[in-house]
This record gives C-alpha cells, sequence and structure tokens, in this order.
C-alpha cells in the first residue's frame, strides 16, 4: 500500500475519534459501549454521550472553549474516560495528570498546563486542596471543589479541526523536568490507526492501562471509539484477575506491557486455559516468551512495534503464533478470520513472523508507509546498515507527529532539528529490503519501569533535596522480574551528615510516585567523575550488577 493510499484510508472518515463515536452512537445507540468493570457499570453508546454531553455542558457553563486546557485527576480510569470526551465537546484540551505524583511533581505539572478547569473526584480534591495556594486560578470541579458536579443541557456542536489540539500528555525528559506533548486530533487518529485497521466492531478491547498515557487512554480507549466496538474498562492491571475481567467484557483485544507476561504466567496452570475469547494480543516491548504465553492461553496473534508519546504508532509486525491450526476456540472467535488478518497485515506492510520460530531481539517490523525513517548517527547522517543509530522519523503527511512541547521552545526545537523527529532511541536496520528494525536501547538518561518512563533528571532532583545528600546517580538495573529496570541510587552525603537508609527511602515514599522510588539505595564516599567532572554512571552501574550477581550466586 502506497502513502497515500495509506493516508487516505486513515482520514477518509475525518481524524476525530469524537465525531466517529457519534455515528456509532446515531447508528447502534442501544450497543454496549463501555463496561467499568470495578464498579459493574455499563453504558451503551447512547448512553455514554449523554453522560459526556452533560459534562461538556457543565464545562461550557464555566466557561471552557476550544484551545482552553482541562485537566483531570483521578486513580479510577472512568472519570478521565468520560471527562476526555466531555473536554472534546466544548473544543478543549484533555491533559490528564499521574494521580500517582505528590510534590513538586504534582505542582509542576498543574502549573505548567495552566487549565482553566480541573475535574477531580474526591480523591483528586483532597489532594489538590491543600496546595491550591502553590497554583495559578482554576475552577475545581469535583466533590468538595468549588463545584460538585458538572452537568448542564447539550453544548452546542463544535467542529474539530485535524490540527487542533486535542490533549496534553506529560513524558520523562532526560535533561529537565517532564514535558507535556501537545498532541493534535489527527495524531489521535494516527497512533490508533495502526491496530485498528486489524479490528472490527465485532472485537472487544480490554483497556487497564491508565488513561494518563496515550497507551491506555488513545490505542485502546479511543481505538475501541473510532472501532465502535465494546471496551472493558479497569482502573489497573491485575494478574490474578486477569482472565476472569476478559471473561467480564468477552475481550478480543489487550495490550500487554513487560511484566505482565510474566505476572500471568506465573498464575497456576488450568486445564481450561486456552478457552477464552482473546485472540489478539500487542506486547510492548517484545518479549522472548511470547509463542510460550500464546501455546498456553490459545492466543493467536500478536504484534509488536515502536510507539512513544511524541511520534504516536511508526512500526508493527505480526506473531503469528499458530499458521497451521488456531488457539482460541472457533465458538469464542472474535474479529477478522485469521485468512483475513494475515491479508490486512500484508495489505498494510505489516511482516508477519513465525511465532514459532526464534525471532531477534527487540524486533520492531517495518514503518508505516505514513513515515519516512531513518538510523542516524550524532550528526544526523546516516548510518551503515546493521549500525545502531538513534531512530528519526518523517511524517509524509501533516499533523502526525507533535505539535510542540508546550512552554519548551528550545526543547521543541531539539527534537526538530534537520526536519527530523529525534525519537532518543537506538535502532538497528537488520533488513533493508524488508526495511525491518530492532530496538537496541534508549540512547540514555531515562529508565523503563512497571510500564512508565523514568528520568534519572527527576530522581536525582528528588534525592538532592534531602538535606543530609550532596550529591546523587541514578541508574537502571535489570528489573528482578520482566525486561524493564529496576532504578538504583548512589548518593553522596554531606560532611559530617549521617547515613540513614531508613530515614532516606521513607523521604522517597514522601516525595516520589511509587514507580519512581529506587528498589536499590548505596551510600558511597565519593563519586567517579571524568577529567570534565561529569559523575561515571556506568561504573557505578557495573559496580552494583556485579554486586548483586554475586548475591543471586551466593543464595543459589
Amino acid at each position: 500500500m502506497s502513502a497515500a493510499e495509506c493516508f487516505e484510508l486513515m482520514s477518509r472518515d475525518g481524524d476525530s475519534v469524537l465525531h466517529r463515536f457519534d455515528s456509532h452512537a446515531a447508528r447502534d445507540p442501544d450497543r454496549l459501549f463501555l463496561l467499568y468493570g470495578e464498579s459493574g457499570e455499563r453504558f451503551s453508546f447512547a448512553e455514554f454521550q449523554k453522560r459526556t454531553r452533560q459534562m461538556a455542558a457543565g464545562l461550557a457553563g464555566l466557561g471552557v472553549g476550544k484551545g482552553d486546557h482541562v485537566c483531570v485527576l483521578s486513580p479510577t480510569a472512568i472519570l478521565p474516560a468520560l471527562a476526555m470526551f466531555a473536554i472534546w465537546r466544548v473544543g478543549a484540551v484533555f491533559a490528564p495528570i499521574n494521580h500517582f505524583l505528590r510534590g513538586g511533581f504534582l505542582t509542576y505539572q498543574i502549573a505548567d498546563a495552566a487549565p482553566k478547569v480541573v475535574i477531580a473526584d474526591a480523591a483528586g480534591v483532597a489532594l489538590l486542596q491543600p496546595i491550591r495556594g502553590e497554583l495559578p486560578d482554576f475552577v475545581l470541579a469535583g466533590p468538595g471543589g468549588d463545584i460538585e458536579i458538572l452537568e448542564g443541557d447539550d453544548p452546542p456542536p463544535i467542529l474539530l479541526a485535524p490540527s487542533d489540539p486535542a490533549a496534553i500528555i506529560y513524558t520523562s525528559g532526560t535533561t529537565g523536568p517532564a514535558k507535556g506533548v501537545r498532541l493534535g486530533h489527527r495524531w489521535i487518529n494516527q497512533y490508533c490507526f495502526n491496530s485498528r485497521v486489524l479490528n472490527t466492531p465485532e472485537d472487544a478491547v480490554h483497556c487497564d492501562l491508565p488513561l494518563y498515557h496515550v497507551g491506555g487512554a488513545f490505542n485502546l480507549f479511543a481505538r475501541a471509539a473510532w472501532t465502535g466496538c465494546t471496551v472493558g474498562l479497569w482502573d489497573r492491571f491485575s494478574a490474578s484477575a486477569f482472565w476472569q475481567r476478559i471473561a467480564a467484557s468477552g475481550a478480543s483485544v489487550a495490550t500487554l506491557l513487560d511484566v505482565m507476561i510474566p505476572h500471568i504466567m506465573s498464575l497456576p496452570a488450568r486445564p481450561d486455559d486456552a478457552a477464552n475469547t482473546l485472540n489478539k494480543v500487542h506486547i510492548q516491548p517484545f518479549n522472548a516468551n511470547h509463542h510460550a504465553f500464546a501455546t498456553r492461553f490459545g492466543v493467536d496473534f500478536m504484534t509488536v512495534g515502536f510507539g512513544q508519546t511524541e511520534s504516536g504508532s511508526v512500526f508493527g509486525a505480526v506473531l503469528d503464533e499458530f499458521p497451521e491450526g488456531q488457539g482460541t476456540p472457533a465458538d469464542l472467535w472474535k474479529g477478522l478470520s485469521k485468512a483475513d488478518y494475515r491479508q490486512a497485515a500484508r495489505d498494510f506492510g505489516r511482516p508477519l513472523f513465525d511465532g514459532r520460530e526464534r525471532l531477534p531481539k527487540g524486533v520492531m517490523g517495518a514503518p508505516s508507509p505514513l513515515f519516512e525513517v531513518a538510523a542516524l548517527d550524532e550528526h544526523d547522517a546516516l548510518v551503515p546498515e546493521g549500525a545502531v543509530g538513534q531512530l528519526c522519523i518523517r511524517p509524509r503527511f501533516p499533523d502526525l507527529i507533535l505539535q510542540d512541547y508546550i512552554n519548551k521552545p528550545e526543547a521543541t526545537l531539539k527534537v526538530l532539528r534537520n526536519c527530523w523527529f529525534h525519537t532518543g532511541d537506538a535502532v538497528r536496520q537488520i533488513d533493508a529490503a524488508r526495511n525491518l528494525y530492532v530496538y537496541v536501547d534508549r540512547m540514555g538518561g531515562f529508565f523503563r519501569v512497571r510500564g512508565e518512563n523514568v528520568s534519572s533528571f527527576e530522581v536525582e532532583s528528588v534525592m538532592l533535596r534531602h538535606p543530609s545528600i550532596r550529591a546523587a546517580a541514578a541508574v537502571p538495573v535489570p528489573a528482578a522480574v520482566g525486561d524493564e529496570d529496576d532504578i538504583a541510587v548512589f548518593l553522596e552525603l554531606e560532611s559530617g551528615a549521617e547515613a540513614d537508609l531508613t530515614d532516606i527511602r521513607a523521604y522517597a515514599e514522601a516525595e516520589m510516585p511509587r514507580y519512581m522510588r529506587p528498589r536499590h539505595i548505596r551510600i558511597i564516599d565519593t563519586m567517579p567523575v571524568t577529567p570534565t567532572s561529569k559523575i561515571e554512571k556506568y561504573k557505578l552501574r557495573a559496580r552494583l550488577i556485579a554486586e548483586l550477581e554475586q548475591e543471586k550466586g551466593g543464595s543459589q
């Protein structure tokens, strides 16, 4: 498929997921759209549409209009889901806040987003009330806030253009505070397009990823709304309840991040493990145990790729786990037939791999026709085939990638230099004829922990606010479970300070979200540095890995 044909197919129904959802609600209003598993609430397309219109009318009554920022803060998934569509109904910008943030992280993000309104539940309101004096003015909507309930009559209809801002999603930076990535409505279309071309309205999507990140909000929830299928929504992942949840919504589609697979595989085996509706799973990152998982649980297709907040979904490939048979029972099958699924993958240039064969570590597949991609060196020159370079992308059509980092023009210019978007990730092209790439590593400075990008800068900044700490260096080490990272921090204390690890851990618990807290803390006399006084983190990491390996060997 050519780039022009791909773009025409992506945009033929417009670029607004809100308008696509409303078209499904008009055509099949009584069909189940959303099962909120935590409470058992069920919303038809018409009911979800009505609730979001009422909330939108409440926002309009507060003067919220096109381009205004609206933050959402809640540990539940249902409030952000409703608020997201309500915000779009008045042309405003959905700016969800990670509900695990505390202290300076929370005040920074809200101040940076500069919302006109913050929508919160009781827990979110309780977090915000004590710190409102440190924040710019906004209306706090929620139990105990300035206004208890957002509701009203239908808001006036609004036309959303492809380039209109739709969301601000925060992502960790390596040399400064978290950056708010401004994304347009076409970006959301592009991001879920790579996945939805392999889905039909007969599918059901399982969503247990947070809606303050793009994976949960757009690749899962918005994809279901665009496709016109049912979505089962949960506040967080649970391995022990995973299969009961799949059964509750009849889900055929899910995304599993790193440690989710080993956690599910650790459940006691049952003779009916494969008797479920889940036949399509996206895994991020590539997991070498994918076929063992697919064989045990009867998952016919797994997909891999590369995506991020700024670029959206750029790469993809399909792992055909049962090329000569079928894992999912025929009476439980949903979506495209196996033959049609394979053909759709081929039509969109998606490589198909035999899931039984050994695949390269970090396989990402091939790029979407919508993008030009390259592995470049530090001077933005092309590296030879097989060499490692930074993944850089160039959209072939307007409005496919981020618009900017809000309030950070220098950072925006830096990542877009020389007319390339620089992802910050190291890749290698392994097959030029098929344009296949593998993911190698991050370019440096941030880690992947429990599905979150964690900046070494942010970890170190928090630790350095402790009065006894003079210097801090955060490094990643292989996680005890899965293929992600655990965080280790090396600390140099102020002269005369007492080393109290209990106090330091308590400080980290109070100041950091759970996923950011160091698993390993080491106090050292002096940091190893280069002649230009840069900390040699590779030495600290190597020292700790050797220590952990020795401990592991001694316990065997």
